[in-house]
């Protein structure tokens, strides 16, 4: 057998996601395309997950490590009955829950810790994407781990925060978001974190206190060949598109709105929305600035659907107030639809130079960004211009083959680490 050292080794990796939602979300999107380069790497893939759970390739299994469930889309911040509480992570998570807490990564690391356990010479590595729970440093005391780390999840916190109407809104959500505390210890003694732009190193380092040393960059990608210009396609006037795989204040959704509604009154403007309509903050908004009959939601749907929803706008628009990549953006762009975005976080070194590849604007600036979706609707050919660069934009930069290349170069030289050659042989996975 190989040894799992040489460069050319297949390797079999662990792969840890305890949120994946299928169709939105950036952590969703991650999961499913770089498992699948991975295995067309020649590498074997095994998925452990908790709600709601990722779709991923058909080479690539999925164990599932189901959490109570308590924070869903359907029925946000229930109970558990008694009779679902069997084991003790379980326990874990609703003592959390009842403390104000978002408990999901502390007791997924405990699950996976507690399964990977009987496991140990299954696998040469570890890949977590964001859980960071207290287990994940105990299931790198066992197998070699490296974790990737999107952004600082403190930038959340801090928006939520600030956009929190009352001292008893701003203590639930200091209690909600107080697991950012424990990735960042958890991250601080990680070997190796991969991170997806420069951006959100800084970021990690200044908020999270994560050392530079232990962060690589690898940008995430996307697929040129699915995510295309469809010219067959017509586009609907005066048609916007954006994502919000969740309603919280880092996103910018009600910017968005109020643009929309500004604009709204020279000319007839209507949104798609890639997501579900979720009671809250943006669809009072949406109700109160009168603007249902213009919005229309769509979630649940396959790429090729949402390929043709970009298709069908004039301009695809993220209003974020920050972003540690920002996966819609590349999608978008790669389809060759203009994109307006606002500065926020890493966007600016996505998705490039104003006029040139983005129709940029200043972030949490209503007035901004309603002219730099008036200047794109009112401009054909610097719609086709800013678009077509887009996409090239992407073409020379991202692909999910290229991620999972450079994914790869992280695992070895983790694995490389005398600590983890150790690990290797006694788990039998190195002679």
């Amino acid at each position: 057998m190989a040894s799992v050292l040489d460069p050319d080794a297949p390797l079999r990796l662990a792969y840890l996601t305890y949120r994946g939602k299928p169709h939105v979300g950036g952590q969703g999107v991650y999961t499913r395309h770089l498992t699948k380069a991975l295995v067309d790497l020649g590498h074997s893939v095994e998925v452990f997950g908790g709600q709601p759970y990722p779709v991923l390739d058909d080479r690539v299994p999925l164990t599932k490590l189901p959490s109570l469930d308590l924070v869903n889309d359907h029925y946000p911040f229930r109970l558990p009955a008694i009779w679902e509480l069997k084991k003790r992570e379980d326990w874990l998570e609703l003592g959390l829950f009842l403390t104000g807490q978002f408990g999901e990564p502390t007791a997924f690391s405990a699950r996976v810790k507690r399964h990977l356990a009987s496991r140990t010479r299954d696998f040469d590595l570890v890949h977590d994407n964001q859980c960071l729970g207290r287990g994940i440093l105990g299931v790198e005391k066992m197998i070699p781990t490296i974790v990737t780390l999107h952004h600082p999840i403190t930038r959340d916190r801090a928006l939520e925060m600030e956009h929190a109407p009352n001292w008893w809104k701003k203590l639930g959500v200091s209690r909600f978001y107080s697991f950012v505390k424990m990735q960042g210890r958890v991250a601080s003694k990680m070997p190796r974190i991969v991170v997806v732009s420069e951006n959100s190193i800084k970021d990690i380092n200044a908020d999270m206190g994560v050392s530079l040393d232990r962060m690589r960059l690898v940008p995430v990608g996307v697929d040129p060949q699915l995510f295309a210009p469809k010219p067959d396609v017509t586009r609907i006037p005066g048609r916007l598109i954006t994502t919000a795989s969740a309603d919280v204040a880092l996103k910018g959704l009600p910017y968005l709105l109020e643009a929309m509604a500004k604009l709204r009154t020279e000319r007839d403007v209507t949104l798609t929305i890639i997501g579900k309509p979720k009671p809250g903050k943006s669809m009072d908004l949406i109700h109160k600035l009168g603007l249902e009959p213009h919005i229309q939601f769509v979630s649940g749907v396959p790429d090729e659907r949402i390929v043709e929803l970009y298709a069908e706008a004039e301009l695809a628009v993220v209003p974020s107030l920050y972003e540690g990549f920002s996966l819609p953006a590349i999608e978008a762009m790669c389809t060759g639809i203009c994109l307006v975005a606002t500065d926020g976080g890493a966007l600016p070194e996505v998705t490039g130079a104003d006029g040139d590849t983005v129709l940029q604007c200043k972030a949490g600036d209503v007035e901004a960004l309603a002219s730099a979706v008036r200047r794109g609707l009112d401009d054909p050919e610097l719609r086709t211009r800013v678009g077509a660069n887009g996409r090239q934009r992407v073409i020379d930069r991202w692909t999910w083959r290229r991620c999972a290349e450079l994914t790869v170069e992280q695992y070895r030289e983790v694995l490389s680490m005398p600590h983890n050659v150790e690990k290797l042989k006694r788990n039998g996975r190195l002679t």
